[in-house]
């Protein structure tokens, strides 16, 4: 199969979707691959390591997307990339169609078959390809709160780990996920008094037992969530649901009765924000203040950790990758129903029920599409 790899064009996005090694890995089971020029440089990948590889570079996106049978990228296509895609040709990267009816309808004229690394399971119920991505942007997530904390950035001047006689930042994390665990521990470890909210005692209790002692968990019932918000420094969003835009758990009202210059992190941004008052942002302007709150919206969080971000992102989808190129897209996700169910658009037709409530689109199976 020839597999492209073009380079990111979103603002600020320096990730690539393909490593040095997982081309290497491409090349060694007989297929072709071609990196547009300087599409690895971000993460530190120069043309030279893809060439070593086996690679080839092209000059232009376009060149990319007319020789590829199988796109694989990071980001989801811009407006000007998927008037590059085609009929019968796989996409294979981050979507995130819920929020972004205006995506969804170019990918559904395009043709194409467009799998969704944010909704392909596990046998555990994981979301394996969305995973890396959470651990970065958790980890980031406290970090990147504790700056916008900083008065010099509009937020209201409090250390995350106080000082002797000044007492820690309180810190609400919404979400005991794979975000949420990890912006927690990061939380805690600055020093800063944290709280994970989450409405599953499964998970609540796996949390007290690994991590008791180092953050405190509590059920994320609508009081609850609101007393807990409305005395934070800094409070996180953390919410998933795979493939659904984010529910909505702190309205513009919560906003009056929060300290003036409190942080706002919506890491579910990707997905629409779980706060009514978030709006996406970039790495290039990345902090506004809405009724003295502010709020940090990047969409690309792990795009500011590049290199990491890539790296543990190909050693996640690299066998995905190679299945559907070995394979073809039908009998790898045939063989593997994980993999289809990252099954979102195919030949015209949305195959992803989350999106498809979401945006108001009838919904093909994806078993259905398959056969077609």
């Amino acid at each position: 199969m020839k597999i492209g790899c073009p380079k990111e064009i979103k603002p600020q996005e320096f990730r690539v979707g393909l490593t040095p090694n997982a081309a290497r890995e491409a090349i060694a089971h007989g297929h072709e691959v071609m990196v547009q020029k300087d599409g690895g440089i971000g993460a530190g990948f120069p043309d030279a390591d893809y060439v070593a590889a086996g690679a080839k570079i092209a000059d232009t996106a376009s060149e990319v997307f007319d020789w590829a049978e199988m796109i694989v990228k990071v980001k989801e296509p811009q407006a000007v990339e998927r008037k590059m895609l085609r009929e019968g040709q796989v996409l294979f990267t981050y979507l995130h169609l819920a929020p972004d009816p205006e995506q969804t309808r170019d990918l559904l004229e395009s043709g194409v078959t467009a799998i969704a690394y944010e909704t392909v399971t596990d046998a555990n119920g994981g979301l394996p390809l969305l995973a890396p991505m959470s651990e970065v942007a958790g980890r980031l997530a406290p970090q990147v709160g504790a700056w916008t904390l900083q008065k010099a950035n509009g937020g209201r001047g409090v250390l995350m780990g106080g000082v002797p006689g000044v007492g820690p930042a309180r810190v609400v994390v919404i979400g005991g996920g794979v975000v949420g665990t990890h912006a927690a521990r990061i939380a805690a470890g600055m020093g800063a008094d944290v709280t994970v909210l989450d409405r599953s005692l499964p998970r609540l209790r796996y949390l007290d037992d690994v991590f008791g002692g180092l953050f405190r968990t509590s059920y994320a019932s609508e009081g609850n969530t609101k007393e807990l918000v409305h005395a934070a420094e800094m409070v996180v969003g953390a919410v998933l649901i795979p493939g659904a835009a984010a529910p909505k758990l702190v309205s513009r009202a919560d906003l009056s009765l929060m300290k003036p210059g409190a942080a706002l992190v919506d890491v579910a941004i990707d997905q629409g924000g779980c706060f009514e008052t978030s709006k996406a942002t970039t790495h290039e302007d990345p902090i506004y203040e809405v009724d003295g709150i502010m709020h940090y919206c990047v969409a690309n969080m792990p795009g500011a950790v590049a290199r990491t971000s890539t790296i543990a992102l190909g050693n996640a989808t690299m066998p995905y990758m190679l299945a559907l190129a070995d394979k073809g897209w039908r009998k790898a996700c045939e063989d593997d129903p994980h993999l289809l169910d990252g099954l979102n658009v195919h030949a015209g037709q949305l195959t992803y029920y989350a999106v498809g409530r979401a945006l108001g689109i009838d919904v093909l199976s994806p078993q259905l599409a398959l056969k077609q």
